[in-house]
This record gives structure tokens, C-alpha cells and sequence, in this order.
């Protein structure tokens, strides 16, 4: 197939266009700055501007769409321009251009209220009931995806929870920085079953659905390890492997959620340079179980995850052993 892939830049984006091509597929990526990605062709441009799409989008038969503005804050008409805005335009110029699939990478925020998910299959997207401007804008984003699935153009959304792996500069890198400097505690008991995907996985599974899309299209998808682990013993994995003290001091979970609706009410008149340090979506985030049932998602994408966690944080402690012998 001829696949564009947006939002290459990223993290996952990046991993989901280097497994397309190294499948044999053609890929073109588009973005706002160059992938990075070898043996792809790169288009940059906006999400904002429907010339640009039209012009990355054109001769594709096939889209992966993972560009989006991910932030715990920020102007709620930046979320609904360019989350639900661009893709939007995006599945126009998708079905203008003559796609036949389209791949829509959403993320479990979108069903979530807050409550604990112990187990559950992907639930519908509930903008009115979804957390925070990032978690509304994809849910919004997610059902116009869906809504525009047919038989010319085959639909499938997915979500992968919590992609993390060596070089990634958002989850990974922030539990770093804030374990390093004493600012990391545990929510609560520490307890709390969560999912992750390691992003090898994460990026297989993106793939599993761009070939699977004439069969599966109408669908939803949460992807996952499937090893849940209590939040402590992730943090203390991740913490270990990146060679920094895991958290020890706990702060009870519903002062967390508190703090962080202050902290978002102060952000909304007077943002900081960085993202804020806590929010009650992140709060809930760490003091709540959030993990899925993966058998549907296995049987029907027909794909398994090859790294395990424990692999994984192996993995991530190569890479950051290889990264200080190198300084």
C-alpha cells in the first residue's frame, strides 16, 4: 500500500512509520518538521492548512493519522482546531483522494470518567464524560472518524495506553526528571492494576490494523501488553532502569485530585513555560486501575505483543546505559 502517515515526528508516530515501510509498504509522512525516519518521503506542513492535506494525502491509498496536540494544558480552541479540525479535513481529503483505509490512533482517554477500568473492552468515545481539552477533542475526534467509515473508505480507530520505550521524551523522560529530584510520590496506596504498551508493541499493533482495516473498519481497539502491574512497581521498573530512585513518599490520592484542579484553575489565567505538575486527570491517572481486556483486540487485529514489560525495561536500560557511555 501507499501509506501516509501523520504526526511521524512523534515518538510513536516515528515507530508506526519505520514499521509500515520495514512491512514493505510505501510510506509518506506528514508533519510539521522532517520524521527523521529512513527510507520514507516526508511532507511537512499543518493540520490547520487543507492545501497542505490535500497535498500529503494525494496518490495515498491508505492513511495512519496520529498527529494531534497532547498536553495536560492549553487553549481548548487549539485542542478542537487541530484535533478535531484537522481531522476532519484530513478524512475529507482521505476520501477525496480515493484512501480506501484509515487508521484513527485515538487514546483510552476518550472513554474515561475518572473511575476505575478493571478489565473492560474498548468502551464508546463520551466526549461530554472524558477528562481535560486533550481527552474531549479526541473522543470528538475519534467518533467523526468512525462516523465516516464505509465501504469505500474503511475506518478503524485504536488506542494504545501509555506507549512508552527508550528515547521517549514525555513519559518516560518526565517520571525521570521528577523521580531524580524527590518530586515523584506514589498516589495513594500505590496499588492500582495499570497497562502500559511497550512501543514496539504499540507500533506493530498500528500496523495490525492498517492491514486489517477491510475486515475490522467500524471498530475500536484499546492496545495494550497486557501484563497490568501495580503503579508503584512500574514506577519503581522504569526508575530502575533509567538508574534513579524509585518513589518512596506517598501523598493520599484525593489531595492529589484537589491540588490538581487548583493547579489547573492558576494554569488557566497564568500557564507556565512547561506542562503543569499535576492535573486531576493525571491525579485519577495514578491513583486509579485503568487495564483492558486485550482478547478481542488480539483475535480480531490477529496480532500479539512480542516485547514483554520486563523486556522492555531491559531494553530501557541498554539504551540509557549506551546513552551515558556515549557522554
Amino acid at each position: 500500500m501507499k501509506v501516509l502517515v501523520t504526526g511521524a515526528s512523534g515518538f510513536l508516530g516515528r515507530a508506526v512509520a519505520a514499521e509500515i515501510a520495514a512491512a514493505g509498504h510505501e510510506v509518506r509522512t506528514f508533519q510539521r518538521r522532517a520524521s527523521g525516519v529512513a527510507g520514507v518521503q516526508d511532507r511537512t506542513g499543518s493540520l490547520s492548512s487543507t492545501a497542505d492535506i490535500s497535498y500529503a494525502v494525494d496518490g495515498m491509498n491508505a492513511i495512519v493519522h496520529l498527529a494531534a496536540k497532547v498536553s495536560l494544558a492549553g487553549e481548548p480552541a487549539e485542542f478542537e482546531a487541530v484535533n478535531v479540525g484537522g481531522t476532519r479535513d484530513l478524512l475529507r481529503a482521505a476520501a477525496a483522494a480515493g484512501a480506501s483505509r484509515f487508521v484513527h490512533v485515538s487514546s483510552p482517554s476518550v472513554a474515561h470518567a475518572g473511575a476505575s477500568i478493571t478489565g473492560s473492552p474498548a468502551e464508546p468515545a463520551d466526549p461530554a464524560r472524558a477528562r481535560g481539552d486533550y481527552a474531549r477533542s479526541k473522543a470528538r475526534a475519534e467518533l467523526l472518524a468512525l462516523a465516516a467509515d464505509s465501504p469505500r473508505l474503511n475506518v478503524v480507530a485504536v488506542r494504545p495506553h501509555l506507549v512508552w520505550g527508550p528515547g521517549d521524551t514525555q513519559l518516560i523522560a518526565r517520571i525521570v526528571d521528577r523521580a531524580r529530584a524527590g518530586r515523584l510520590p506514589l498516589l495513594g496506596h500505590g496499588a492500582a492494576l495499570i497497562d502500559t504498551t511497550y512501543i514496539d508493541n504499540a507500533a506493530s499493533a498500528v500496523r495490525a490494523a492498517l492491514e486489517r482495516a477491510d475486515v475490522v473498519h467500524g471498530r475500536r481497539y484499546v492496545i495494550t501488553n497486557g501484563e497490568p502491574r501495580p503503579v508503584a512497581e512500574l514506577l519503581a521498573g522504569i526508575c530502575k532502569a533509567a538508574g534513579v530512585r524509585a518513589p518512596a513518599w506517598r501523598v493520599p490520592a484525593f489531595l492529589a485530585r484537589g491540588a490538581g484542579s487548583a493547579i489547573e484553575a492558576v494554569w488557566r489565567v497564568r500557564p507556565g513555560a512547561d506542562e503543569p505538575p499535576m492535573t486531576r486527570f493525571l491525579a485519577e491517572q495514578l491513583s486509579t486501575a485503568h487495564w483492558f481486556d486485550q482478547r478481542e483486540t488480539r483475535a480480531e487485529l490477529e496480532w500479539t505483543p512480542a516485547i514483554s514489560l520486563d523486556e522492555g525495561f531491559a531494553r530501557l536500560a541498554a539504551f540509557v546505559d549506551g546513552n551515558q557511555a556515549a557522554s
